[in-house]
């Protein structure tokens, strides 16, 4: 019998491949970085084909790393970056575009147009989401009014589109099945999260025609089969990265609470079979959906987190290598203040400014590499503690509860973030023993399809804590520190 998983976590820089055994525990992993494209201000692309051959290739290499064949793979799950857009021809199976990326701003103006026109309470009511250029719809629209031909081959039914996770299936089924999970469609402004369906209405609103879109599925169950490894290969797991985190974090229950620390950042509060509308411009969405039944979220956004220590390695040439953030920051005198707001392509939740752009306060001449370092650490610390207040404050259910963080991603990895993020939030951080809980939730939604995973509380009972943060700042220090955070951000504002 089949006793391996294997979870393909596609993410917005690199994709990474997971085999888990039958216990959950990863057995090998394969990453492979893939270009970021920057065609002008607050534009992202990825070029699909980087996508889809990175995917090929970590999967291959995790598994020749694990000594495994087809044979051996009950299933496999996939957890992806969200909203990022992308189309191509039926027949072909070739992209029309690049993939626009999830944190491309570049239909902020139409945004703002249907805004002005009244638009977005209804918007809001049925999916959930803001009009913020952050999803897919919009995204949708752009594409079929800048590539010639492309909306009339859109609504005679040639073109479909996905979110790479309907992309991936598309092509590892051989373009036999058209599929995507409820978390992914949730995320389009197209899909009424109350019923799990795709909404007329709301389609022709944004412009987007009907034939193009997925089927809607839970996120554990049938997705096909692969032969592209050596044999067949069920697909058996689907969900959003930070949905899979959720799952993979065991947030199952009412109040629980975890944040994914990647390119982005994203905090997510399990609201269970409640709908909490959100007073703060935090978003409702769907955790995860199985047997036909969704559980809900609170979500906060935080558009870029490790990003700024991408920025720091790659732009300014401040580090080697992602992991020497740490050491340099820690090397900063305690007695600058520099805040770095990291609006690089706006700022996400609460604020949802689309036009605001990085800020650099505090620069005195003593500030040098260490501080900025520090501040773009503790940026993350700052953002998080903005998504909390504004969930404690929708749903006054966790605002009683004792909050616990529960923290994964690659930049949980440095201590001193992590030690801040506590300090700032006056609350204890829980680091867990597996941190890839995205490809974790992930494996574990193709495994509970597949039957070699165990219910949802069964799995949760797995749930480990590697370490534990508990603040330990000054609560007068705290309070000074947050008031020149909210200043800063006031300052970045397009309007104040």
């Amino acid at each position: 019998m089949p006793t391996y998983l294997i979870a393909i976590d596609q993410g917005t820089t690199s994709t990474r491949a997971i085999v888990f055994d039958s216990a959950l525990t990863a057995v090998a992993v394969s990453q492979q970085e893939f270009r970021q494209f920057f065609p002008s201000d607050g534009c992202v692309e990825h070029d699909p084909q980087d996508i889809w051959q990175s995917v090929i290739a970590v999967v291959r290499e995790a598994m020749a790393k694990a000594g495994a064949s087809a044979k051996d793979i009950a299933a496999i799950g996939i957890a992806n970056q969200r909203e990022t857009t992308l189309i191509w021809d039926r027949t072909t199976g070739k992209p029309i575009h690049n993939a626009i990326v999830w944190q491309d701003r570049r239909t902020a103006d139409r945004c703002a147009e249907l805004r002005a026109a009244g638009r977005e309470p209804e918007i809001v009511a049925k999916t959930g989401l803001l009009l913020d250029p952050y999803f897919s719809a919009t995204k949708i629209a752009w594409i079929l009014d800048h590539v010639p031909g492309a909306r009339a081959a859109a609504e005679a039914g040639r073109l479909a589109f996905g979110t790479v996770d309907t992309f991936l299936l598309w092509h590892l089924t051989g373009g036999r099945l058209h599929l995507t999970d409820a978390t992914n469609a949730a995320r389009t402004l197209l899909l009424d999260i109350h019923s799990g369906l795709w909404d007329a209405g709301l389609a022709d609103l944004l412009r987007v025609p009907m034939a193009l879109l997925p089927q809607v599925r839970d996120c554990s169950g049938d997705f096909g089969t692969t032969e592209l490894f050596g044999g067949q290969i069920r697909i058996c797991g689907v969900a959003g990265d930070q949905q899979a985190a959720t799952v993979g974090q065991g947030c199952f229950q009412p109040g629980m609470m975890k944040s994914t620390y990647g390119t982005g950042c994203f905090a997510l509060l399990n609201t269970g079979k409640q709908m909490v509308t959100s007073r703060n411009r935090l978003l409702t969405t769907i955790a995860y959906q199985l047997d036909g039944k969704r559980n809900y979220a609170l979500e906060g956004a935080i558009f870029i987190a490790g990003a700024t220590v991408q920025w720091l390695r790659d732009g300014l040439k401040m580090i080697a290598t992602a992991a020497d953030i740490g050491a340099l920051a820690a090397q900063a005198d305690p007695n600058e203040q520099v805040y770095l707001v990291p609006a690089f392509v706006g700022l996400g939740a609460p604020w949802w400014d689309a036009a605001a752009r990085g800020a650099i306060y505090g620069l005195t001449r003593k500030s040098g590499p260490p501080e900025l370092a520090r501040a773009a650490l503790e940026s993350v610390g700052y953002q998080t503690r903005d998504l909390i207040e504004a969930m404690r404050s929708d749903w006054p259910a966790a605002a009683a509860a004792d909050t616990v963080l529960r923290v994964d991603g690659g930049m949980t990895a440095s201590d001193l973030t992590l030690q801040f993020l506590s300090d700032m939030l006056a609350a204890p951080v829980d680091r867990p023993v597996v941190m890839e809980t995205t490809a974790l939730g992930a494996a574990y939604l193709a495994g509970l399809a597949a039957g070699v995973c165990p219910d949802l509380a069964g799995f949760a009972g797995h749930w480990k804590r590697e370490r534990r943060f508990e603040p330990q700042m000054d609560p007068a220090l705290r309070a000074r520190k947050w008031a020149g955070w909210q200043d800063a951000v006031r300052r970045t504002l397009t309007a104040h």
